[in-house]
């Protein structure tokens, strides 16, 4: 089989270097994005490797590009990216990419620091305008009130007594800013810790003011404190100082007041002149960075990740050749070759590249090479386990039996074409959508499955044709084939009568699907859909537990492991035909054989039922008598064959149980060595020669305790007798939600859509409008989201438990090339990586 059904064949190769070309060769393998690098020095610490330096340099320079990346997304300019990826700079233009970065990091943070001072200088200037004004009005109402009531306020009664009539009160003063909401607690605090003898006014500043270090807008107001003495002044100044409020020089006489508010306002107008000149001057040093900002990034990393690898290399003893092991797809082995003669010929250098492969028993890493179709589908296999080496690969069946089984459970004709609409756009605009790389997780899952969702809206559409089901309503495509032949008038009055469908079609059923007719029936509907939908649902899920149990028999022959094919893989496929998919066929013969149209013993009332027979099967029970004119059994010599199956079925658990254990124990006994090939546990299987297309043997592993293997065997047998049990009934979870999803539908047409459409009138076309929206909202809400939802997570657990468990492992580990695509897609975490 090729790559798609299995993983790549992956080789172990030795790789050398000279030192002046590694930087070019490593540099073409990641744009290549074949090779994966072991680290050959893992014991030594990452501060001590021979490029650390270089790592830090990049590191450098990645903090500066990210200063001036948050300076250009704080000033909202647009970066440019073009989609394209430059080639990996040469080491020396290292020093030119340095320079540049260094320059405009101090070119940009001087202008920062300068556009601060200038803002703070402007802050405080316009904080003092706003202090000659509103103080202006204090002291014009000071002026006109001088009296002695006033004195008596501010010294107490006390130093009202004492004052004697001539003399002039000497009052000084204190004037600032503070933010708005810190005022009732100063004011409450000048108040105690002067004791009232303070007289405190204050104005809000109407207008924002910005605060140079933040650029946050904040509310400030102005106050002017008077006061009496020296030591007034000084507690009233530590209470300023304590809550960050700006004191200003304030004049006593009007005309200098006046005087400095002309000529702050001039230094205003200026310091506005100056800030403009600066604001233009960064956004241009900015716009200039914004264009080549992507490129910087990409360069950046790609040295960082040239030099991380090469420090996963080690130096042979004349420290003129670097040598590194990675794994390779077997495949690719001539393209890494052509890889390795470009860099080396782009490095000048003369002495060409050495890929050598090795021989190893170590398990190679897993490559499914996938595209933008198939990658989401190899997602879903790999989240439960990547697979071991060489062994079936699950996804390329998935395409089709991950949307079937969805649809199963999601059949509506209306749902499936909105889901089906959706992916497609998805599909159709795809390279504008990549491009714009959002950090929304929803959306990025939801369009990194476009093609699962639009495959499962297409396979949904299919099912609600077959189910007839379209938004809880019935498709009339080609006639209903039923008629009425009863007297219409009892019908049409009596809505407890049941019709029966015998008799009453004309011709051949339906053509395609459910007749519409069962849209309309009444208590008989579920009834019918239930026993139809539960047999589907056993008939696919035996199905596809069988088809897993094949895809075992791909990977035993494969790796060449004859014990487990016989012993492992031919009893379960009997257990499981001879019980369970002989109940499916039972199922088909009651489809046949029996009809209401038939007379006795073939009858719809002589019909058997499947799960009685079954349960009446593995317990040797005797049926029960049929009623009169039926017969006991579907077909002869059905008792005979029912009892066979079940010895044959119940003789295989031993045979899967004691003979693979006891095979290799006395092949143990008979060669007294490590375990022969094929002969293993599945706990040892899994080992591959390099690159080689068969293996499976553990003579290279740590001999496994023949406790231990039969304690696995007896774990591994017990599961899957079990799980056959309840694996089968598992899949009813195909009917029980293609059951809810149908009710949820018709509820939603009954109590929402249908209270609309009954509406008459102007004002029915507007309530029918309204009634629309809501409808539409909780159709694609909860039926196509939530319903949805729901249903791929039983379809994922369908074939994560179900379907492969019968043949999955999952115990490998994932490919991880050294891909320049990879690095730049994940950010400079990857890198480090």
């Amino acid at each position: 089989m090729g790559s798609l059904f299995r993983s790549e064949e992956m080789a172990l190769c030795q790789l050398f270097l000279q030192s002046e070309a590694a930087y070019a060769c490593v540099s073409e393998l990641g744009e290549l994005g074949l090779v994966q690098f072991r680290d050959l020095n893992p014991d030594v610490n990452a501060f001590q490797r021979k490029f650390v330096n270089e790592v830090r340099r990049c590191d450098e320079m990645e903090r500066k590009l990210r200063y001036l990346e948050k300076e250009i997304k704080k000033d909202g300019i647009p970066m440019l990216d073009t989609g394209e990826s430059p080639e990996a700079p040469q080491p020396r233009e290292m020093i030119d990419l340095e320079a540049t970065f260094e320059k405009l990091e101090n070119e940009l943070r001087e202008v920062n620091q300068n556009a601060e001072a200038l803002k703070r200088n402007f802050l405080e200037l316009t904080e003092l305008k706003h202090i000659l004004r509103k103080t202006q009005v204090f002291f014009d109402e000071m002026a006109d009130n001088q009296n002695e009531d006033e004195q008596a306020q501010l010294l107490g009664e006390e130093g009202v007594r004492a004052s004697q009539p001539g003399q002039n009160l000497k009052l000084g003063f204190v004037a600032g800013v503070i933010l708005r909401e810190r005022l009732p607690a100063f004011e409450r605090m000048l108040w105690r810790a002067c004791r009232g003898n303070v007289f405190l006014r204050q104005a809000m500043i109407e207008t924002p003011l910005e605060d140079p270090t933040n650029g946050d807008q904040v509310h400030k107001s102005v106050f002017i404190i008077f006061f009496q003495g020296d030591q007034l002044k000084t507690r009233v100044k530590k209470i300023c100082e304590g809550f960050r409020a700006t004191l200003y020089p304030c004049p006593e006489a009007p005309a200098d007041r006046r005087e400095m508010a002309m000529g702050v306002m001039t230094r205003i107008e200026d310091l506005n002149t100056v800030l403009g000149q600066t604001q233009d001057h960064r956004h241009r040093v900015l716009v200039a960075a914004a264009k080549n900002l992507k490129n910087w990034f990409v360069k950046v990393r790609k040295i960082k990740a040239i030099y991380h690898t090469l420090n996963l290399f080690n130096l042979d003893v004349t420290q003129k050749c670097l040598i590194a092991e990675c794994w390779v797809p077997l495949l690719d082995i001539e393209t890494i070759q052509l890889a390795l003669r470009r860099g080396t010929e782009r490095s000048g250098s003369s002495v060409p590249p050495i890929l050598n492969r090795m021989q190893t028993f170590e398990n190679p890493p897993t490559y499914n090479r996938t595209n933008k179709f198939t990658k989401a589908f190899q997602a879903l296999i790999d989240a439960y386990g990547v697979a071991s080496y060489r062994e079936m690969n699950p996804a390329p069946y998935t395409i089709i039996t991950f949307p079937f089984l969805f649809a199963v459970m999601f059949g509506d004709l209306g749902h499936g074409a909105i889901m089906a609409l959706f992916g497609l756009w998805m599909i159709r605009k795809e390279k504008g959508l990549a491009a714009q790389k959002t950090d929304n997780e929803i959306w990025n899952i939801f369009f990194g499955g476009r093609y699962i969702i639009f495959l499962m809206g297409v396979f949904s559409m299919y099912t609600g044709l077959i189910y007839n089901d379209i938004f809880s309503k019935s498709l009339n495509i080609f006639g209903s084939h039923w008629h009425l032949s009863y007297n219409k008038s009892t019908v049409m009055e009596n809505k407890y009568l049941q019709l029966s469908p015998k008799g009453d079609y004309e011709g051949a059923p339906y053509p395609f699907g459910m007749d519409p007719i069962w849209q309309v029936a009444g208590a008989n509907k579920i009834i019918f859909h239930n026993a139809y939908k539960m047999k589907i649902s056993i008939i696919f899920g035996v199905i596809h537990m069988i088809f897993g149990v094949v895809m075992s028999w791909h990977n035993h022959t494969y790796f060449r492991n004859r014990i487990s094919l016989l012993y492992e893989f031919i009893p379960q496929l009997i257990f499981l035909l001879l019980l369970f998919f002989y109940m499916v066929l039972l199922m088909f013969i009651k489809w046949i054989k029996f009809a209401a149209t038939n007379e006795k013993p073939y009858s719809e009332a002589c019909a058997p039922s499947i799960l009685i027979t079954f349960i009446d099967m593995v317990l040797f029970n005797k049926p029960k008598p049929p009623p009169e004119h039926c017969e006991t059994y579907m077909f002869f010599g059905q008792h005979f064959i029912q009892v066979l199956f079940v010895l044959v079925a119940v003789g295989c658990i031993p045979v899967m149980l004691l003979a693979k254990p006891l095979l290799i124990m006395q092949a143990r006994k008979q060669a007294n060595v490590q375990p022969i090939a094929g002969a293993t546990s599945d706990a040892e299987t899994g080992g591959v020669s390099n690159g080689g297309s068969h293996g499976g043997g553990g003579g290279h592993e740590e001999e496994e305790e023949l406790s231990e293997i039969f304690i696995h065997q007896s774990i591994h047998t017990i599961e899957y007798v079990l799980g056959s049990v309840s694996h089968t009934a598992s899949y009813l979870r195909l009917w029980a939600l293609s059951l809810a999803h149908a009710q949820l539908a018709e509820v939603l047409w009954t109590m929402v859509l249908s209270i609309g459409l009954k509406q008459e009138g102007p004002v029915g076309g507007i309530v029918l409008t309204c009634v629309f929206a809501f409808w539409a909202i909780l159709t694609v809400g909860i039926l196509v989201l939530m319903e949805g939802l729901s249903a791929f997570l039983h379809t994922l657990r369908l074939h994560w438990v179900e379907f492969q468990s019968k043949f999955y492992k999952g115990q490998g580990y994932a490919f991880q090339p050294f891909s320049f695509d990879a690095i730049i897609e994940n950010g400079s975490a990857a890198a480090e990586e």
